[in-house]
């Protein structure tokens, strides 16, 4: 009896001996796999110093060069400056000085067209006959082609004071000698920014010459709109015998709305001085012309 129990006693202790070994070798092969899970997912040092590298070098960049961006959109007077000085035969703070006496100290929605007077006096406007280009409702597409063909047409942006004011918005308020760039009202007839486009639009209509080109736009129902720059400021001063014609080039994309049929055309025929010759040209081949220089310029439309 007793050696039975000491038997089942011995079997029992063998079984959880057993079972114990299996479960320290279950923990074992646990383990090594979770070992190697870590080999594989963790980068190898060259690739942690590298990682290092490329994140320390995102932060370092984006800490130099945020402020400087954000200060570039803030400060208009650097962009001023800056984009004054491509052009060398201008004092750029003088400029800047003339700029400024137009609206600073100013209710933002009492600066009238006359206020730009002494800027434009400051940078007046030179004729450049047979290349004067002027649109509407046609920017990019204008402004890409001559920033590629300088060579055929300079639109009131390519001058010195179109250039360095393009894109940017600027006001004064009373009782501050400081410039903003923001809670600026353009909802106001006489705001700073439309009073400097309509007064500069003017001046460089003035100036206009022999062959003047005009880029609209076939991708809206009203190509010639009365309502426009183009039609209130620009083409009442084209006169003859200075200027001898103005064409045309109606800009035809995908899904094209008007042609050089359209009716809103004919007010403008009606609205040119007497003895300026009118046409007009139905164009799709704009980008090609302008990423071909060798296309000489009268023969891009």
């Amino acid at each position: 009896m007793e050696q039975e129990q000491e038997q089942k006693q011995e079997q029992k202790q063998e079984q959880k001996q057993k079972q114990e070994q299996e479960q320290e070798q279950e923990q074992k092969q646990e383990l090594e796999l979770e070992l190697e899970q870590e080999q594989a997912e963790t980068p190898r040092p060259w690739k942690r110093i590298l990682s290092g590298i490329i994140v320390l070098s995102i932060v370092i960049i984006g800490a130099v060069l945020g402020p400087v961006l954000q200060t570039n959109e803030s400060d208009p007077k650097s962009t001023f400056l800056s984009r004054c000085k491509k052009f060398n035969q201008y004092d750029c703070q003088r400029l800047w000085g003339a700029f400024e006496q137009a609206y600073v100290n100013k209710d933002p929605c009492n600066v009238p067209v006359q206020a730009y007077d002494p800027l434009i006096a400051a940078a007046p406007f030179k004729p450049q006959c047979n290349k004067m280009m002027f649109w509407s409702k046609t920017k990019v597409v204008v402004h890409g082609f001559t920033e590629k063909r300088k060579d055929c047409f300079v639109t009131l942006e390519d001058t010195v004071l179109g250039y360095a004011l393009n894109g940017l918005t600027w006001c004064g308020k009373k009782g501050s000698n400081g410039t903003f760039t923001t809670a600026c009202p353009r909802n106001c007839e006489n705001n700073p920014v439309d009073s400097f486009w309509i007064r500069a639009s003017a001046a460089y209509a003035d100036v206009a010459c022999g062959d003047v080109t005009a880029m609209l736009s076939g991708s809206t129902i009203t190509p010639f709109d009365p309502t426009s720059t183009f039609a209130k400021v620009e083409v009442t001063r084209f006169k003859a015998p200075k200027v001898r014609s103005l064409n045309v080039v109606m800009v035809i994309q995908k899904n094209a709305k008007s042609n050089c049929k359209n009716a809103s055309l004919q007010k403008l025929k009606k609205a040119l001085h007497t003895g300026i010759t009118y046409s007009c040209k139905d164009v799709s081949r704009i980008q090609e012309c302008g990423s071909k220089p060798q296309i000489a310029c009268k023969t891009c439309w």
